[in-house]
C-alpha cells in the first residue's frame, strides 16, 4: 500500500471510527450552560450536632454568612440512636436541621462540605471539635448528604466528597435505607424535611412564575 493510499485507509478508520461513537461529542461552552440551567436548583441544609450551645450559635452565624439566611428551623432532637460522636464530643449532644433560603445547584454540595469543614476546624477546641456540620440537600425526590468517606452506595463528586443518598422520596415521606443514619431512620426528623420540601415547591413555583412573566 503506498503512502497516500495508507493515509487515506487511516482517515477513513478513523471517520468511520468517531460515527461509531470512538470519540464524544464536543459541547459547546453555550450548550454547556444551557443544560446546567434546566436542572432545578435544590434546597441545601445542614444537620447540626453539638451540645454546646455557644458553639452552635456560632457555627448557624459562619453558615448564615457562607450560605445566606435561613427560613426553616427544625425541631432540637437528643442525639441517642448512637453513641458515634461522644468519644470526642461528650455526651447530651443533640441535633437539629436549618435550611438556607438560597437555592443553589446540587454540585455546590462539595464547595459546603468542604466549608463545613473548615468551620468544625476553626470552632474546634484542643483538636476536638464542638459542632459537627453534616452539609445535605433535598430535592422533591430524594436526600443527599456530603460525606468524606467514601462507602458502597456513595457517588465521588471531586475533591475527597461523596454524594450519600439516604432518603427517597415515597408515600409521604422520605424513605430511609439500610445504610442511612440511625436518628434519620427513626423518622424523627420527617416533620422537618417535609417542611424543606414544601418551601423548595413553594419557591421553585415562585421561580417559575417570575420566568413566565419576565
Amino acid at each position: 500500500m503506498s503512502g497516500s493510499d495508507e493515509s487515506e485507509a487511516t482517515g477513513t478508520h478513523e471517520h468511520a471510527s468517531r460515527s461509531r461513537g470512538g470519540r464524544a461529542p464536543v459541547l459547546s461552552i453555550e450548550r454547556l450552560g444551557q443544560l446546567a440551567s434546566e436542572v432545578p436548583p435544590v434546597k441545601l441544609f445542614v444537620a447540626l450536632l453539638s451540645h454546646d450551645d455557644e458553639a452552635a450559635a456560632r457555627a448557624l452565624r459562619m453558615l448564615e454568612i457562607a450560605f445566606g439566611s435561613i427560613d426553616c428551623v427544625g425541631k432540637s432532637f437528643a442525639f441517642d440512636a448512637t453513641d458515634y460522636y461522644e468519644p470526642e464530643m461528650g455526651p447530651g449532644l443533640r441535633r437539629q436541621l436549618f435550611g438556607f433560603e438560597t437555592l443553589v445547584p446540587s454540585e455546590s454540595i462539595v464547595a459546603a462540605k468542604l466549608t463545613a469543614v473548615d468551620f468544625e476546624r476553626e470552632l474546634a477546641n484542643e483538636g476536638q471539635r464542638t459542632v459537627n456540620l453534616d452539609m445535605g440537600y433535598l430535592d422533591h425526590g430524594k436526600v443527599v448528604l456530603a460525606s468524606l468517606k467514601g462507602a458502597g452506595q456513595k457517588v465521588h463528586l471531586g475533591l475527597g466528597v461523596w454524594a450519600d443518598l439516604v432518603g427517597r422520596w415515597q408515600s409521604g415521606r422520605y424513605q430511609p435505607f439500610d445504610w442511612t443514619f440511625p436518628d434519620f431512620k427513626t423518622g424523627r426528623y420527617d416533620d422537618d424535611l417535609r417542611a424543606l420540601r414544601s418551601r423548595l415547591l413553594e419557591q421553585l413555583r415562585d421561580r417559575e412564575s417570575s420566568s413566565q412573566e419576565a
